[in-house]
């Protein structure tokens, strides 16, 4: 017998996980464990940023003045329409990596760099 839907059987939503919370665990180390809190909020973040498309959106965000670009700006460098683009910065949003204001007709985008430096300085086994 198939595992695949059958009969009508509809595959159960997985729950919506967002969080913005800061990061508040040190870095990785020998010393200590990292909290199953901390764990979570931390792989949520990596997740968001497991996608190329996100990495560039990050990426370009630090190199716009303010660090901040409107959807209609990101759009044409990254070769996908507005939606698109839309999404994935939803996605970075979810886990608070960037902000957003409505500004008129566009929505900006500002990268919240102490939540990019949070998830370097985790990951850094030399820090502290």
């Amino acid at each position: 017998m198939s595992t695949s839907c059958q009969y009508g059987d509809v595959p159960k939503a997985l729950p919506l996980l967002e969080d913005t919370s800061p990061i508040c665990c040190g870095p990785l180390s020998e010393a200590q464990v990292i909290s199953a809190d901390d764990a979570m909020g931390l792989a949520q973040r990596l997740k968001a940023l497991g996608e190329p498309t996100r990495v560039l959106l990050v990426s370009m965000l630090l190199t716009q003045p303010g660090r901040e670009a409107c959807t209609c700006e990101l759009a044409p460098v990254v070769g996908l329409s507005e939606p698109t683009v839309s999404h994935h910065l939803k996605q970075l949003l979810d886990v608070g990596l960037v902000s957003k204001e409505r500004r008129g007709l566009n929505v900006y985008y500002r990268l919240e760099p102490d939540s990019v430096k949070a998830i370097s300085r985790v990951l850094d086994l030399n820090c502290c």
